[in-house]
């Protein structure tokens, strides 16, 4: 396993790239914008550079994993030759499904094509192509390259091998791994919804302040983060969006609540918009 694609170069897609740098892996970061690509290009720099300054990283070490990298718009030519895929697109099925079909005819017959989604299924995923057996997902947390975990997920037809070289992957990138049986929102997505939801919820009612919630969560049961911080972090937007497939697939108890809607529709969207359940702007 030499060389990583990863598609989609927003905030888990780069993370994911930078890390994958650092394992040592050759990269290629793809995006159908080239914009978005500069972005990236110019995060991964930035926060390398700044471990550096730290004494986290090596000097040398930072020169040797940003030239393992190339940024391109070409799907093709990112994944024409790649070991392992990984698609760190929008949580929607249809634009998942969209390049795992593209995938499929491009990727050689060896290479294992991984979804980061948070809460959708593998399975219905790997259908889109004529290799489920090497069809997984990953996923990944944020910031990727200070978090310590990724949660490993098996669809119906994912074949043994592919689960050992994924495992594999992430014990090269640093990360522990859990292996977990598909169903909707896995473990971490499905438990940290529930509670970030009803952290709105009680705002909403009036319950405490955001800094007192989270403050409660922080100090009361030792989260590391607050339950509306992590939303600003992750973006409210996906977080809508998460809701929404849980909330179609698992029910009642995951129907989101109307303060996040409202703060979607009205572009409250966290941290990227400078203002969510906090004011970033300052």
């Amino acid at each position: 396993m030499e060389k990583l694609t990863v598609v989609g170069s927003g905030v888990m897609g780069r993370g994911i790239a930078y890390t994958a740098a650092l394992g040592e892996f050759r990269v290629c970061l793809n995006d159908v914008s080239q914009e978005n690509l500069d972005k990236a290009k110019l995060y991964i720099e930035t926060e390398m550079t700044k471990s550096a300054d730290k004494g986290f990283l090596k000097r040398e070490q930072v020169a040797a994993a940003l030239q393992r990298i190339e940024y391109t718009t070409d799907l093709e030519a990112a994944a024409g030759d790649a070991d392992m895929v990984i698609e760190a697109v929008f949580e929607l099925m249809e634009i998942k499904a969209d390049i795992f079909k593209k995938l499929d005819k491009i990727c050689p017959e060896h290479t294992i094509l991984a979804t980061n989604t948070s809460t959708m299924s593998p399975t219905e995923i790997g259908a889109q192509t004529s290799r489920p057996e090497n069809c997984i997902a990953m996923h990944f947390f944020n910031p990727v390259h200070k978090m310590k975990l990724i949660e490993i997920i098996r669809g119906l037809e994912t074949s043994d091998e592919t689960v050992a070289k994924a495992k594999e992957i992430g014990k090269k990138l640093g990360k522990e791994t859990v292996e977990v049986n598909e169903f909707p929102g896995f473990v971490t997505s499905r438990m940290n919804c529930l509670i970030g939801n009803e952290a709105m919820n009680m705002l909403m009612e009036g319950v405490a302040s955001a800094e007192d919630i989270d403050k409660a969560m922080k100090l009361g049961l030792n989260h590391p983060m607050g339950p509306l911080e992590l939303a600003d972090l992750v973006g409210l937007d996906s977080r809508l969006r998460n809701m929404e497939y849980l909330y179609k697939t698992l029910g009642e108890k995951y129907r989101p609540c109307p303060l996040l809607i409202k703060y979607v529709k009205a572009g409250r969207l966290g941290r990227k918009s400078g203002q969510g359940f906090y004011n970033y702007q300052k």
